[in-house]
């Protein structure tokens, strides 16, 4: 998949960043929340799965909630060409070729340990590190994270 850093371009009034995945369970449903949270309506957040699971894996939202999220009522949702196309930057996370790719959008890749079948303790290091580049693309965006 191709990409260019989110910096390379001015940012938009208000960016809108999807985050995909397979199963919309875990990676994508933690990026998308900690997104939400810490940037609150300065930025439009979707998080979607290429073959989504029936519900978000129960580790994570422990492991969320631990962090003061709560994603507890989430649900994954499926991957469209209309989500791609409408999002400003596009972050997948193991969803290999199945991700559209527009010209003009910002594509990153962020390869990160998958915690389905994981219990809470792998899955807090994988949040952790969620949570970090969250906050990265934040700074990237030209935004500054809400005081949490």
């Amino acid at each position: 998949m191709s990409s260019s850093p989110a910096a390379d371009r001015p940012a938009p009034a208000r960016p809108s960043v999807l985050f995909a995945c397979v199963h919309n369970a875990g990676r994508s449903q933690m990026a998308a929340a900690f997104l939400t949270h810490l940037a609150g309506d300065a930025v439009e957040v979707r998080s979607a799965g290429s073959a989504p699971a029936d519900t978000v894996n129960p580790a994570v939202v422990e492991a969320m909630s631990e962090s003061g999220i709560d994603i507890s009522t989430e649900t994954p949702k499926i991957l469209t060409i209309e989500a791609v196309h409408s999002s400003d930057v596009v972050i997948t996370m193991g969803c290999g070729d199945t991700c559209p790719v527009f010209p003009g959008k910002t594509y990153l890749d962020w390869k990160l340990d998958d915690p389905a079948g994981q219990g809470v303790d792998a899955v807090r290091a994988i949040r952790d590190e969620i949570e970090n580049r969250v906050r990265g693309l934040l700074a990237d965006l030209g935004l500054t994270p809400r005081v949490t």
